[in-house]
């Protein structure tokens, strides 16, 4: 007879959700745990009257990631979310007023470049071949796999691979090798904030990012990128997950060194034969397994940078592209701002994502700007190193400088900073990321997939393998599903 396995997902963002999904095309029973009231965790919608905001990531790269997850399933992807190719993606406004469009197009791309610097649009074609093979290298190495122990490091081929991603190099070093101009480099090293670091500090093996924008292209989900998280919500209901929102684990019942319960803030509790802890662990392990969640802390843990949130709905529509970046006089100067100082750049890099340019229905009355400034997380104490009233003041009076006039046709506007990401997500210092990439150790050994001292529980999400951001993330709940249904097969086989 056969024995239907159990798991419970704590947390119901892409990473929960990737599990969930991948766990009942595998035939268990599936049971998915979510504090706040909708699914998706930072990826999700925010209406403010006619006007819909993506909350979370903005910049959609690796598409098929996402579509996996549901073909795997047996599902047809274009049934939950569809996704339109942003060719010419990204304008770059530097501080003397010139602009640099990124296109996903070689030709065009060097045209571009060509305008600030031509030795530097003469060396992106071998630029475009070695963000290629920083993204194989990932991919063949990182991307697909799970670490549950020191063990899983000691592979030849794996410390080969590692030593090729350049992790001893800095990616504005990278940068510098092949572009000239100032302003074309700090538009590609902001590449190092998808991470939440410091493109001073982060090694060159995010130089990848370039390949994923630069050659695979940069994507928006029809309707909203939420959609893909709502989505995905829709997939749980079509395959009987069954879900529970507004309904926060607070402790675990842990016997023989595996997690027999896990108990709900109403007071339900919930048993299973496998769990997976979808969020941030530099603040839930140990919340949630008591001393058997200190195993999975890391020492001095520093954390990535948070983000400072407008979202504004106005009545009129502005010279803007999809994707647009004024950047302040110093862009370097705002990083050691941000990573040393622990504060706000005086005169920051601010983008806006204003997707009503490429979906008008998402904002019929005006133009929905979502405004975000790099924030430093919270001290250490929670404290804030700026009044929210401030920094927002502060970025209308520079976007007005720049014709931006928001206040003279605003409808209404919702800010989100740091001490609401923390409440919201728990997120350790509000970080966007858990742990920042400045560090190699933080960038390759990274807290692994399964628990060390609790035999049936795993991890995922962007404060493990394989790293931040949406796609990363969805990786971490499909690797570690599989993991879950390989460990349980060598169980059966013994």
């Amino acid at each position: 007879m056969t024995i239907t396995k159990k798991a419970v997902i704590i947390g119901g963002g892409l990473g929960g959700l990737s599990a969930a999904i991948s766990l009942r095309a595998a035939d268990y029973e599936v049971t998915i745990l979510e504090k706040n009231q909708h699914l998706g965790g930072k990826l999700h919608e925010v209406k403010l009257g006619d006007a819909s905001f993506d909350f979370g990531p903005n910049t959609i790269t690796m598409p098929h990631v996402f579509q996996n997850v549901l073909n795997d399933a047996g599902l047809n992807p274009d049934d939950y979310f569809t996704f339109s190719r942003l060719d010419s993606h990204t304008k770059n406004v530097f501080a003397d007023g010139s602009s640099l469009m990124f296109h996903s197009d070689k030709d065009r791309m060097i045209q571009e470049l060509a305008n600030f610097d031509d030795e530097s649009a003469l060396r992106y074609p071998a630029y475009l071949k070695e963000t290629e093979k920083l993204y194989t290298l990932a991919n063949t190495h990182f991307f697909h796999r799970t670490f549950s122990s020191w063990r899983d490091y000691l592979s030849v081929p794996l410390a080969k691979g590692t030593m090729m991603a350049r992790p001893l190099e800095t990616l504005d070093h990278f940068h510098r090798k092949f572009f000239k101009d100032e302003r074309i480099v700090s538009a590609f090293n902001r590449y190092a904030t998808y991470i939440g670091s410091s493109p001073f500090l982060t090694p060159a093996t995010f130089g990848l990012i370039g390949h994923l924008e630069m050659s695979q292209g940069v994507f928006y989900a029809n309707g909203g990128n939420h959609t893909i998280s709502d989505g995905f919500a829709k997939a749980c209901k079509d395959l009987g997950i069954i879900v529970h929102t507004g309904c926060e684990v607070i402790s675990s019942t842990i016997q023989n060194g595996a997690i027999q319960e896990v108990l709900t803030q109403d007071g339900n509790t919930f048993s299973g034969d496998a769990f997976v802890l979808n969020g941030d662990l530099l603040t839930q392990s140990e919340r949630i397994l008591g001393e058997h969640g200190s195993a999975h802390m890391t020492n001095k843990p520093e954390p990535s940078v948070s983000a400072f949130v407008v979202m504004a709905s106005v009545n009129t529509r502005f010279d803007l592209h999809h994707h647009q970046v004024f950047f302040g006089q110093d862009p370097s100067l705002e990083f050691d701002q941000l990573f040393r100082k622990h504060s706000f750049g005086e005169d920051p890099t601010i983008y806006i994502c204003t997707s009503s340019k490429s979906d008008p229905a998402v904002s019929p009355s005006g133009d929905n700007l979502f405004i975000l400034l790099n924030a430093p997380p919270l001290q250490a104490d929670l404290s804030l190193s700026e009044h929210p009233d401030e920094t927002k003041k502060r970025i209308y009076k520079i976007l007005s400088e720049k014709k931006i006039s928001i206040e003279d046709h605003l409808i209404t506007d919702q800010v989100v900073g740091q001490l609401d990401i923390a409440k919201r997500f728990h997120a350790y210092r509000g970080a966007l990321y858990g742990l920042s990439s400045n560090r190699q150790r933080d960038t390759f050994l990274r807290p692994f997939n399964k628990s060390a001292s609790v035999s049936n529980l795993y991890f995922a999400g962007g404060s493990t393998h394989p790293g931040g951001g949406s796609p990363m993330v969805v990786l971490s709940g499909k690797n570690v599903a599989n993991l879950i249904v390989t460990n349980h097969s060598q169980i059966k086989r013994t």
